[in-house]
């Protein structure tokens, strides 16, 4: 058991009970909230609040870090481009973009399923084109036909779709460069940096391969003890942008996990400040040019305007 994921193993006593009933019998009204987010596992999978449970099974209710649940709700304001194939959303920091272990509801695909299915009386199928980490702000495309699901994919995977971001960094990093090294995780699970001459070498435990992680930057401003970096992933790897500036000696501002400060000139940080400001690729299905672009959102423009 841990602070948000509690495990328990089907007694006699609970042969024929519910999901729901247990895990409301276990943690009161946040068992409740857990079954109704998407958080009840059974046996290693996302468990429905009315499957009934058989002695020995495995039930675990999964709960957010911290307590609080994301409420994500769109609206045309947050689209930045449809049409019969394609949706460009605008997303927000704090935002998760698909189901998380605890929640199956609070996330972008989930909530663009929903405002869909009221505006059309039905969702399309939806799949997610490419990631954005919870706390990365901007553009998010999404496929809404199955026609594209395949060309947009191979499109991303083989480096055909340009992507800028913007970034706030620490520090003072050099004028414009191009990183070049090895991604991988590392022996506790996490993503790191590894030496560019050691891609391709396996690593221990199933870890995969080392990969190359390519990314061109240049700054755009020098701020007080920070700089507005312009960046251009030229491979997709997880925490790329926020790996290659920490691993330069300058973190993302707001950025704990990869060594950036909590906070700027007064200004409170509760995530990274990464956002994705642009994507242009040809459209999968009417080859179209398109080019996506989203603004910064306010907690980003508030800590530029402070520097």
């Amino acid at each position: 058991m841990s602070d948000h994921a509690t495990s328990y193993t089907a007694g006699a006593d609970d042969a024929g009970a519910s999901v729901a009933e247990v895990a409301a019998r276990l943690l009161g009204d946040a068992g409740r909230v857990a079954v109704a987010r998407g958080g009840a596992w059974l046996g290693g999978r996302r468990a429905r609040g009315d499957e009934r449970l058989r002695p020995g099974d495995a039930l675990e209710l999964r709960r957010p870090p911290g307590g609080a649940y994301a409420d994500v709700v769109l609206g045309p304001a947050d689209i930045l481009f449809e049409d019969a194939w394609l949706l460009a959303v605008a997303k927000r920091a704090g935002w998760y973009v698909g189901a998380t272990p605890w929640d199956a509801v609070g996330n972008v695909l989930a909530a663009l399923g929903r405002w869909l299915a009221a505006r059309e009386g039905e969702a399309p199928p939806l799949h997610l084109a490419h990631q954005l980490d919870r706390d990365t702000s901007g553009v998010l495309l999404v496929s809404r036909h199955p026609a594209a699901n395949a060309p947009l994919q191979a499109a991303f995977a083989e480096g055909r779709v340009a992507k800028r971001y913007l970034a706030l960094c620490a520090g003072a990093p050099p004028p414009a460069g191009e990183i070049r090294t090895g991604h991988g995780r590392a022996a506790g699970g996490l993503w790191r940096v590894y030496p560019a001459d050691e891609v391709g070498r396996e690593l221990p435990a199933g870890g995969g391969r080392v990969r190359l992680a390519h990314t061109s930057f240049r700054t755009l401003r020098y701020l007080q003890d920070a700089a507005l970096v312009e960046a251009e992933p030229r491979t997709g790897r997880t925490h790329q942008i926020r790996l290659h500036l920490a691993h330069l000696g300058h973190p993302l501002l707001g950025d704990a996990r990869y060594g950036g400060p909590p906070a700027y000139a007064g200004l409170a940080l509760p995530g990274h400040l990464l956002h994705a400001a642009a994507l242009g690729l040809d459209h999968p299905v009417t080859q179209a040019r398109l080019e996506l672009e989203c603004a910064p959102p306010e907690r980003f423009r508030r800590a530029l305007a402070l520097g």
